[in-house]
């Protein structure tokens, strides 16, 4: 059976007051959720769409990698829905996703915005996902050149989010993972500002939780201007253990999930 080794952090950054960005590490799921910028409540957003997937993840053992994940992204819409009827603050709020589920020895990614998954093998580093933002879709198009992203002045226009507005279709992705990769799962806070030639660098620490430090120490280093969180995952092979994980940035505060009674009551 396959399953993660794991090292995470996350920091509030140098210049943001609090932590948007949510997140999950244990030894079946790894999850980066980040609260879009400068929308209400991105902190409960994110919160409240970690909890989900976790209470889901946690709470359906036999259930399939896909079908659990994009339920969780529908539960999650009406949580946030739920939460921004009850209180005319937290309207606008939304979030990213980006999580890999491991199922016996099948690993399904998840993903709506543009929190990036990597995958190490070999020393060459690959991405898994692909970033739902405005200036990704100019690349596609061949309207943009790659280059020209970090300057570009609606860089930062995600056109897919986990809100309380209207549902959205996640990206799944059923993964062909073997013993010896090692994931990274990460909010935009390491990706806008740190060198995919540095993040090979930094991922080269053979402890996992070292080099998802180091990755956050970069992303300090070079400004630190937006809350940043790192997963690093090592696929292993063993017998079944504990779903118990750790949790990040606005994960760690309980208030800011809107309805936890309810979404363990779905999980069930």
């Amino acid at each position: 059976m396959l399953r993660f080794a794991y090292g995470a952090a996350s920091h509030v950054g140098l210049v943001r007051e609090h932590n948007e960005d949510a997140g999950f590490a244990g030894p079946y799921l790894q999850l980066v959720a980040d609260g879009v910028g400068g929308a209400a409540a991105g902190e409960v957003a994110a919160a409240t769409t970690t909890y989900v997937v976790t209470a889901l993840a946690m709470g359906r053992p036999d259930q399939d990698g896909p079908t659990l994940l994009a339920e969780a992204v529908a539960t999650a819409h009406r949580e946030l829905q739920r939460g921004a009827r009850d209180d005319d603050a937290r309207h606008g709020m939304a979030t990213t996703l980006t999580a890999v589920l491991i199922r016996g020895d099948r690993g399904t990614l998840v993903q709506v915005g543009d929190s990036r998954a990597y995958l190490l093998r070999d020393g060459e580093l690959g991405r898994l996902s692909t970033d739902q933002t405005l200036v990704q879709l100019l690349v596609d198009k061949g309207e943009l050149a790659p280059e020209q992203v970090p300057s570009h002045p609606y860089r930062n226009v995600v056109l897919r989010s986990v809100n309380g507005d209207e549902p959205v279709e996640p990206t799944l992705r059923e993964l062909d993972l073997v013993v010896g990769d090692r994931l990274l799962l990460c909010s935009d806070g390491l990706t806008d500002f740190v060198p995919e030639v540095e993040i090979v660098r930094a991922l080269g620490t053979e402890d996992p939780d070292e080099a998802a430090h180091a990755l956050v120490e970069l992303a300090l280093a070079a400004g630190g201007r937006d809350n940043v969180t790192c997963l690093v995952a090592d696929l292993r092979d063993g017998p079944a253990t504990r779903t118990d994980g750790r949790l990040l940035g606005a994960m760690t505060d309980p208030t800011l999930v809107v309805d936890p009674a309810a979404i363990r009551a779905a999980a069930r």
